[in-house]
């Protein structure tokens, strides 16, 4: 048998509502669910003996050119290079070489009889030669080769000087990265307790019946949402923390000593644009591959002149005829007659290539400046953005105070004072990354005029 319980019409609305707290009456708390405490993980061996290394941006920049993987491989360049140099000098040096023999004949051949018997044919013979080669004129071709590849000892430390002056921007920028995180972190600390001021400003008004449950609510979202970005600050800085560690080639933490003054007051304008021109590696190489392009034309001419060459040779044999012992020195011309046109053929296309070289150091010149323009721009605006920032920061925090104020007071509401506290927490954030854009910018400058190693180097020993 099965009872049935009927609630008469209006019931459910009653009960509904004898559920809820009285008005200024706070909710019993809901009891979070206890998480398992996390298990102590066992320090590893490496991380015991991981101690921070405190840099300044000075050491940071010497250790990164000392120790740098990526730069030592470029370094080697320049010793290939002169490897190949000297290759290109052996081959217009004199060249010595011994050859010899063994051999076994199945006969033995003379003419003569006794004593007065000379052998021709030895059935077991044996001979040995010295040989010397000597080039004495090529059409200068070989001269050409060797100045040729003096130049790509050239090219090959520009590439270099390339290379560091990428190395060191690499390193100012993630060592302002990690200063910029560390400001953003005490930002965010800063955010957090303002943050936590409200919430207990919200809960004091709570207790005493002038605010709802709301306020204290939004404050501790709020709150959360801080932590949150000093989360993704923290993030920011170790990752930049990351890529400072594999260009100075450290597995260690780093601290950073916070950066002065990084460089001095910039130059011109105009005197940026001489100065790119004249530092830029990739001008260098793109003046280098004109150079070597006109020597390519007149090495391919140099093949319609004679080729002269001296050999030599010193012979020492069993068989003594014609002799046991001689020696013997040539000196060849061969004098090209007729190519078929293949000497006019290599000739137009060193010419078409020199060609090609000379629009693209034009084009490498525009680039340069172009680039210093562009890097001027940046820097200009970098600056507007930052004293923005700081105008924006002041004027935040005058309003912050006053609705501060004015919320203590319950003249305003707790929207508007979390209204103002994101402002002011916008506005450090806006200083801090406007302050990082402003450094970068120029440091893109220094480094497009081709002066950053010079600049960097020169200010630190200051």
């Amino acid at each position: 048998m099965k009872t049935r319980f009927s609630i008469p019409r209006g019931g459910l609305l009653l009960l509904a509502l004898a559920g809820l707290p009285a008005r200024g009456q706070e909710a019993p708390p809901a009891v979070p669910p206890v998480s398992p405490a996390p298990l102590a993980a066992a320090p590893s061996a490496a991380g015991a003996a991981a101690t921070p290394v405190t840099l300044t941006l000075n050491a940071a920049l010497r250790r990164a050119v000392d120790a740098n993987p990526a730069l030592g491989r470029a370094r080697s360049q320049v010793a290939i290079a002169q490897a190949q140099t000297d290759l290109a000098f052996s081959s217009i040096l004199p060249k010595i070489s011994l050859t010899g023999s063994l051999i076994r004949n199945s006969l033995e051949a003379g003419f003569g009889s006794g004593k007065d018997r000379v052998i021709i044919l030895a059935r077991n013979d044996w001979n040995y030669r010295v040989n010397l080669t000597q080039p004495i004129y090529a059409g200068n071709r070989e001269r050409r080769a060797l100045e040729q590849s003096r130049l790509a000892v050239t090219s090959a430390q520009d590439s270099t000087l390339s290379a560091e002056q990428n190395l060191l921007l690499a390193v100012i920028a993630d060592f302002l990265g990690v200063a910029q995180g560390e400001a953003l972190i005490a930002v965010e600390q800063k955010n957090i307790a303002l943050a936590k001021e409200r919430r207990e400003q919200a809960q004091n008004l709570f207790d005493a019946g002038e605010s709802t449950r709301v306020d204290v609510l939004r404050a501790e979202a709020d709150t959360k949402a801080v932590q949150r970005r000093l989360a993704e600050a923290q993030r920011e800085r170790d990752q930049s923390e990351s890529r400072l560690r594999v260009d100075l080639a450290l597995d260690q933490p780093i601290r950073i000593a916070s950066p002065s003054a990084v460089f001095p007051p910039l130059p011109p304008e105009a005197a940026l644009l001489v100065e790119a021109e004249q530092q830029r590696p990739e001008v260098a190489a793109a003046r280098l591959a004109v150079d070597t392009a006109a020597l390519e034309i007149r090495k391919q001419r140099g093949a319609l002149l004679p080729v002269v060459s001296a050999t030599g040779a010193y012979i020492d044999q069993k068989s003594p005829f014609p002799a046991d012992r001689y020696g013997q020195f040539a000196l060849n011309l061969s004098v090209p007659i007729f190519d078929s046109g293949e000497v006019k053929a290599r000739v137009a296309v060193a010419r078409e290539q020199e060609h090609q070289a000379e629009l693209q150091l034009a084009e490498t010149r525009q680039g340069v400046r172009e680039d210093v323009r562009r890097a001027l721009v940046d820097l200009a605006a970098a600056e507007a953005s930052l004293g923005f920032a700081r105008d924006q920061l002041t004027a935040s925090e005058a309003e912050h105070a006053q609705a501060s104020d004015l919320y203590r007071a319950q003249e305003t509401t707790a929207l508007d004072l979390a209204t103002a506290e994101a402002s002011l927490a916008d506005a450090r954030r806006a200083v801090v990354t406007s302050q990082l854009d402003r450094d970068l910018a120029e440091l893109r400058v220094w480094a497009a005029a081709g002066l950053l190693k010079k600049t960097v180097f020169e200010e630190s020993a200051r």
